[in-house]
């Protein structure tokens, strides 16, 4: 059933990590954030993804953060949620991570495109592993965070292993987003494969977008990871847009450019993306859900102005937060 979910398309948060000022990993905050997510109406989760951050592995949290998510889903959801867990390095240990995702009922792996070295046909082959183990989700990550360029032929390929049951695209690039959408839509299994945005740049012109034939049928998203609740909202917007909603078209239509300067603010796209896990902490800072905006690497925190960006952009578009209805339910969330 919750696959079903991912095929028809939803909201899926790229899920934080909640930290203490000394850096170890805050339950109570982190399961705080899976109950957000889930009162916002979310349809689905992804732990252990870039917002997670990459080195909860070298950190040792990668089991207890992907348990944390999946026994508060499980215990409090009561509807189907689509549970993703992110999946890196070689063959082998991508494999493994499949194997600790499905043993913690885990629905489907993303699959991180980053391995050293490896050419088009090891990704391939490394996929087709992973497969075996858990259903795939193909990532393509944007290269100012390490994404190598992959190939329209590439795309077609993977579309065509069986495991394969949708792709995440944010290479914040139109055109390599729509030659990857070519080859999924090219494949011999394309239309069972679901599109899902991960451009964070441009949301609403994904969402609203026919690209070769296709669409995208919801999003997984770091930017979804704040403001949930008024991205439940847009999303449903954008459906009864394309259902021939006339005045929601004109309304998003009209807020697409508002979404991406956002989103600039958020991760810190001025100073090359540096930001980009410290702005979505300091929202939910802000919000009160989490303590600080604390990550893994010390190094990491916000920009130079950055946190005035997000202040101007939380003052310009106020129906693009959910300040509000965080406020009201926080409490019982922290409990």
């Amino acid at each position: 059933m919750s696959l079903d979910l991912l095929r028809e398309g939803t909201v899926i948060p790229a899920h934080p990590l909640a930290l203490t000022a000394d850096r170890r990993l805050d339950e109570r905050r982190q399961r705080a954030l899976t109950r957000y997510y889930l009162a916002a109406g979310a349809g689905g989760l992804a732990v252990g993804v870039h917002t997670t951050q990459f080195t909860i592995r070298e950190a040792g949290l990668l089991r207890p953060v992907l348990a944390l998510a999946a026994e508060t889903v499980d215990a409090e959801a009561g509807r189907p949620v689509v549970k993703v867990a992110g999946a890196c390095g070689d063959t082998a240990q991508a494999v493994a991570e499949a194997e600790l995702a499905a043993e913690l009922g885990y629905h489907a792996v993303l699959l991180s495109p980053v391995v050293p070295g490896a050419d088009e046909a090891y990704l391939l082959r490394r996929a087709r592993a992973v497969g075996e183990v858990l259903p795939v989700i193909g990532f393509y990550l944007q290269p100012a965070i390490g994404g190598p360029r992959l190939s329209t032929a590439f795309w077609r390929a993977f579309a065509d292993l069986p495991s394969v049951v949708a792709v995440k695209l944010a290479p914040f690039d139109r055109y390599r987003t729509l030659e990857a959408v070519r080859g999924v839509a090219t494949a011999d299994r394309g239309r069972d494969v679901a599109l899902y945005t991960g451009n964070d740049d441009h949301i609403v012109g994904d969402l609203l977008g026919e690209f070769a034939g296709r669409r995208f049928v919801g999003g997984l998203l770091g930017q979804w990871a704040v403001w949930t609740r008024a991205a439940v909202a847009l999303f449903a917007q954008a459906r009864a847009a394309r259902g021939g909603d006339g005045a929601a078209l004109a309304e998003l239509t009209g807020r697409s450019a508002a979404v991406t300067d956002a989103n600039a603010a958020v991760f810190d796209a001025a100073n090359g993306f540096h930001g980009c896990i410290a702005g979505v902490h300091e929202v939910l800072r802000r919000q009160g859900l989490l303590g600080g905006v604390w990550c893994l690497d010390p190094a990491e925190g916000l920009s130079p102005g950055q946190a005035e960006e997000l202040t101007r952009v939380i003052t310009a578009y106020p129906w693009l937060t959910d300040d509000d209805f965080v406020a009201e339910h926080r409490d019982d969330w922290l409990r």
